[in-house]
């Protein structure tokens, strides 16, 4: 497949492998910080969006996991933007949607209420994880 500038690509996945690793392992702050530094990196490629999408979500879990619903929301409010600027761009390709599950992801991120969520319809999304990720080939 050839790829367009702005596309997530091979080399993105190789990039992000790290980050996603610790986000399975529920290390949220470490994937944070993990994908941040690519996220800065890649500041005028729109594939970056799908990092950033993936940091949201992993702040909104460690705000569930301490019991913060309002942090809770306000992350996945800002991840649900990211996943619409990732179809409008279309940044979105095979591999993304292949092997980082982002449909599911997509899925349960955009299911959590735009407004009075509770905790518990964060439980789904905090146990979600990348299964297809390690089968990835360059």
């Amino acid at each position: 497949m050839e790829y367009k500038f702005g596309q997530f690509t091979p080399e993105h996945m190789v990039k992000i492998q790290e980050g996603i690793e610790l986000f399975n392992e529920q290390k949220y702050w470490e994937c944070h910080e993990s994908l941040e530094d690519l996220w800065m990196e890649d500041r005028n490629d729109s594939a970056r969006n799908v990092y950033w999408a993936i940091i949201q979500v992993a702040a909104a879990c460690i705000h569930y996991r301490d019991g913060k619903i309002i942090g809770a929301q306000g992350m996945i409010n800002k991840a649900k933007e990211k996943f619409r600027r990732c179809r409008e761009q279309h940044v979105l390709t095979d591999i993304v949607l292949t092997y980082l599950d982002w449909e599911e992801l997509e899925k349960l991120t955009l299911s959590i209420k735009d407004k009075d969520a509770v905790l518990t319809d964060f439980e789904e999304l905090f146990n979600f994880r990348f299964k297809n990720y390690a089968s990835f080939k360059v």
